[in-house]
């Protein structure tokens, strides 16, 4: 599953019908309808005219970069629970997927402790390259936030707080426009929203060598599907994100950051809501496209890249 597509196959759709109360039913309809055309075609689409603001973007982004460029030890005071169900708080390089080429706990925990990408090939392990930082609702009792103690890292709760609560509301009119689509009533998945039960993450992939990556000795995140109804997803501008072609297995398309839009991606919920209409379609991050694989010396390094997805966890209808 190495083979490319050159051709960015992934629709751009202008979302500006839904930000501008004033805009005709029928502009509404057609945006609505090319969605889910994406969506079905494709599982991913761009959004530009999204709403989101441009200058509350870049600070998101801005807080990213300090808080990955705090001291480990400092960004371990939020530590991710070891629980793999409690999504929450802060993940070191490594800490969330691991692929073992051998059977070695000791070599898994040695690199685990030590955070050293430079040797995964004497060890035998694949590990994802990133660091992330999670967090959701206040009020979410079953999957309570981690967050610094005070007086630590001041103004960062607030910051992911309302940004959170900022793509929530972009995401109730991406549910609205879905529905539209169908020819729903706009409120149809809304009601199996009616919590906002979603995760905003901050992703940072160090910078690492074009080798390892080439060889496979270390992944950024390798291919899967979106365990979640939906998936926002806001890149800077350094890429590698690609999705396989539904129509050619194993052939991967390049998603490169077009200036001023969002990701929007169907998840495996979404998905089976459909009766598998829409397709929730298997994705990696990877060398950006903009880098030339074969001209990349062993030496060459990858630039670092940071991303920001705000996924829907869980898809569930309320009793009335």
């Amino acid at each position: 599953m190495n083979s490319h597509s050159k051709t960015n196959l992934v629709p751009v759709v202008d979302f500006g019908p839904f930000i501008d109360p004033t805009s005709p039913a029928e502009q509404k309809e057609k945006a609505a309808k090319e969605i889910l055309q994406s969506f079905q075609e494709i599982g991913f689409v761009y959004l530009i005219n999204h709403g989101l603001d441009a200058d509350k973007i870049d600070g998101m982004f801005g807080w990213s970069r300090k808080l990955f460029d705090l001291p480990p030890a400092v960004k371990e005071l939020a530590p991710h629970p070891p629980s793999g169900t409690h999504h929450r708080g802060y993940s070191a390089p490594g800490r969330e997927k691991v692929k073992q080429l051998s059977e070695s706990s000791r070599q898994l925990a040695h690199t685990r402790a030590t955070n050293d990408v430079s040797n995964q090939a004497e060890s035998g392990v694949i590990r994802d390259i990133k660091e992330s930082f999670e967090c959701g609702r206040e009020d979410n009792e079953e999957m309570p936030n981690i967050w610094f103690p005070d007086g630590v890292f001041p103004g960062f709760k607030e910051a992911c707080l309302d940004f959170y609560w900022t793509c929530y509301e972009t995401e109730k009119l991406i549910l609205k426009a879905l529905a539209i689509g169908y020819n729903l009533p706009d409120h149809y998945f809304l009601q199996d929203h009616s919590k906002a039960d979603n995760q905003l993450r901050l992703l940072h992939y160090p910078s690492i060598p074009a080798s390892m990556l080439q060889d496979e000795k270390a992944s950024r995140i390798p291919s899967h599907t979106d365990f979640c109804s939906m998936t926002m997803l806001i890149q800077d501008s350094i890429g590698g994100l690609e999705v396989e072609d539904p129509k050619h297995s194993g052939t991967f398309i390049p998603v490169p950051p077009i200036p001023g839009s969002i990701v929007v991606n169907a998840g495996d919920f979404l998905m089976r809501w459909s009766n598998d209409t829409i397709k929730s379609t298997v994705h990696r991050v990877r060398i950006p496209p903009s880098l030339t694989e074969g001209s990349l010396g062993e030496s060459d390094m990858i630039p670092a890249r940071y991303s920001i997805p705000y996924a829907r966890l869980i898809f569930f209808r309320t009793s009335n």
